[in-house]
């Protein structure tokens, strides 16, 4: 059974999520590089030691989100009917519920996903971070696949294409979250294997 959030949970969501809209607004106000720690703690109404009870740096205000929005949505989608064994197609489906999950995630806040993107893109440190997110995503997609028993070769395999069409998708959709998973669905289809997503059991069930 699920449980409520307890009250220090609730605190710290609305800390943490104080701390990001700051350092968004700030971010795009001025620029990444002329906005510091100080500046976003006195914007979200909170001394610095809050900002780093939370935060290790204004870098990860950006991309720790990221990391946890992967994990819920792995997390939140069953393993497939079947295990996945040596079956590409098997393992492309369950990678392409995982990926669609993930970008429904992150695109229920259209405007914070457009700035994140607006600010990744302008500045090389950031751009840089996200990649080493992105090979993180790929760790956490094998792992998941390797949990459904996948052979270890084609789990990879099938993680890899589907960072490829998340970048494609991201890529054709010009960082519009309004059409992001349309655009991801078409860099799947174009695969050209008969892929829908995985029907899945409940998660973990």
């Amino acid at each position: 059974m699920e449980h409520a959030p307890s009250l220090r949970d609730r605190k710290r969501h609305r800390a943490v999520q104080a701390i990001r809209k700051a350092a968004l607004e700030l971010f795009i106000e001025r620029g990444f590089d002329e906005v510091s720690v100080t500046d976003i703690a006195q914007r979200a109404e909170m001394g610095r030691t809050t900002f780093f009870r939370y935060f290790g740096d204004k870098q990860e205000v950006l991309f720790t989100q990221t990391d946890q929005e992967v994990a819920e949505a792995v997390g939140g989608v069953g393993r497939p009917p079947r295990p996945i064994g040596s079956s590409l197609p098997d393992a492309l489906g369950s990678v392409r519920a995982l990926v669609i999950a993930y970008v429904e995630h992150i695109t229920a806040d259209p405007g914070a996903y457009e700035m994140h993107q607006r600010l990744v893109n302008r500045h090389a440190e950031l751009y840089a971070r996200s990649l080493v997110k992105q090979r993180r995503h790929v760790g956490m997609l094998t792992a998941r696949l390797l949990d459904w028993h996948a052979e270890p070769a084609t789990a990879r395999q099938a993680a890899e294409l589907g960072l490829a069409c998340f970048l494609a998708g991201q890529a054709e959709a010009e960082d519009d979250p309004r059409r992001l998973r349309q655009c991801v669905d078409r860099a799947f289809d174009r695969l050209g294997f008969t892929l829908q997503p995985s029907p899945m059991s409940s998660p973990d069930g």
